[in-house]
């Protein structure tokens, strides 16, 4: 008889080994490590099944038709609603505003949908959950509120209520009686997600589950988590900035590269079909240092405003960045030292972005050495201008993705002239002056007034 061996598995991030050890080695975690004992399998019986396999082209299609989630910014990334009987897993750090997203959606399908929308907390009680409710105006008799931690449980509320949606906040708190292990383990985990895939296909009852994410920010748990669910969005955003993002990283009913954007305000949570204000600074007044750019969100064109400042240094010199990439700020001052003379070896550099914006794809490389071309000539640049373009180690402006997009936002903004990578075959949008430029230098004295 073959001898059944055991395992053990993080709980924190589901790493696998064959024997035990105080330290996980992938998250670094103490005393996370669980034993697993397999149950010997014995081989699977022949059974008549109920209908036989038919051609795919007789089987009959069906259309499931999407259901608005009454939040126009989420029904964007989900590829247009909620699908009957799709999983939704939205993760994210804690506080990020995750429960109080998904709280406003129960609301405003409770309010448009004749059927309940039954929310279950497994982390807070049903008063502490009914507070944030009405700071949010989320209070409608539509939304079913019950704070439990048990599966079979759940499942008795769906069946008594009859939910046309249902929201588990969170799937790490949820436990299955019938499997050993605590909740958030990974065989909690695993069975708690598998039962909910089970209830929501075999009702055509759409499930949101809200996830926990480890220090790392990847999702807390086995990656089977992810496997089983049909949509997987990542909700994410600067602690210090109000904007929020959802993004899809699997959807199996739509695109993964659309991007929702949130506004965290004091009564909730808003939707922000236009965010460009929270990334551009008051156009009225030109200050040397500045340059917008125009980066993409998955589909979705933002605006990125990116600020520089060089001064006299105290000490050495320092090079300091917020919300862009610090490498290619770093080859974007050796570019301008070695090709165009701009003297940064003896300055103090900050570079920035406003509004919590994140400028870390190469197309951002023209606009932060045009702010910083302006910020050292202490000249601002020419109005209504935008900087598109990859800056190579030699100088060279290269192509980007996505031109026209990025043009378009530029133009419903406002901007009236753009610097894009020379030899670009892109259709002009009207009202858009474009200048081709095939280097740094040449971009440099297009919109700056100097030798």
């Amino acid at each position: 008889m073959a001898k059944i061996r055991t395992s053990f598995t993080c709980s924190e991030c589901g790493w696998e080994t064959s024997k035990w050890v105080g330290k996980c080695a992938q998250c670094n975690d103490w005393g996370t490590m669980v034993e697993n004992r397999p149950t010997p399998t014995t081989s699977a019986k022949s059974l008549t099944p109920a209908s036989p396999a038919v051609p795919i082209t007789q089987v009959q299609g069906t259309t499931s038709e999407r259901a608005t989630t009454g939040v126009g910014e989420l029904d964007r990334v989900l590829g247009g609603g909620l699908v009957p009987g799709a999983v939704i897993l939205l993760a994210g750090e804690p506080g990020v505003g995750k429960s109080t997203l998904l709280l406003d959606v129960a609301a405003q399908i409770s309010r448009i949908n004749t059927r309940p929308v039954l929310y279950i907390s497994g982390e807070e009680s049903a008063s502490q959950v009914r507070l944030r409710a009405e700071r949010i105006g989320a209070m409608t008799d539509g939304l079913h509120l019950a704070a439990e931690a048990d599966l079979s449980t759940i499942i008795g509320h769906v069946d008594a209520a009859q939910p046309s949606m249902l929201i588990i906040d969170s799937v790490q708190t949820i436990m299955d009686t019938n499997v050993d292990g605590a909740a958030g383990s990974v065989s909690q985990v695993r069975a708690v997600t598998a039962g909910l895939v089970n209830l929501a296909k075999t009702r055509n009852l759409p499930v949101l589950l809200v996830g926990h994410v480890t220090k790392d920010g990847s999702i807390a748990g086995p990656r089977v988590l992810e496997h089983l669910v049909d949509v997987v969005c990542q909700f994410d955003g600067d602690r210090h900035s109000r904007l929020r993002m959802v993004r899809a990283v699997k959807n199996r009913y739509g695109p993964t590269d659309e991007v929702g954007c949130f506004e965290l305000v004091d009564d909730g949570i808003e939707e922000l079909p236009d965010p460009s204000g929270l990334f551009l600074s008051d156009r009225a007044r030109t200050v040397p240092g500045t340059c917008v750019t125009i980066t993409l969100e998955g589909r979705r064109p933002m605006p990125v405003e990116i600020q520089s400042l060089a001064v006299a240094p105290a000490g050495p010199p320092r090079r300091t960045t917020s919300g862009v990439d610090s490498s290619r700020v770093a080859m974007t001052v050796a570019v301008l030292q070695s090709r165009l003379g701009v003297d940064l070896d003896r300055k103090d550099i900050f570079v920035s972005t406003i509004g919590g914006a994140r400028a870390t794809e190469p197309s951002t490389d023209l606009a932060a050495a045009l702010s910083l071309a302006s910020a050292v000539a202490d000249l601002p640049l020419a109005p209504g201008v935008i900087a598109l373009g990859e800056v190579a180690l030699t100088g060279e402006v290269r192509p980007i993705v996505g031109l026209e997009q990025r043009l378009g936002e530029a133009v419903r903004l406002g901007f009236t002239k753009a610097l894009i990578p020379a030899g670009a075959d892109v259709k002009i949008p009207k009202g858009m002056q474009v200048a081709q430029v095939p280097d740094v230098a040449t971009a440099v004295r297009q919109v700056l007034p100097i030798d």
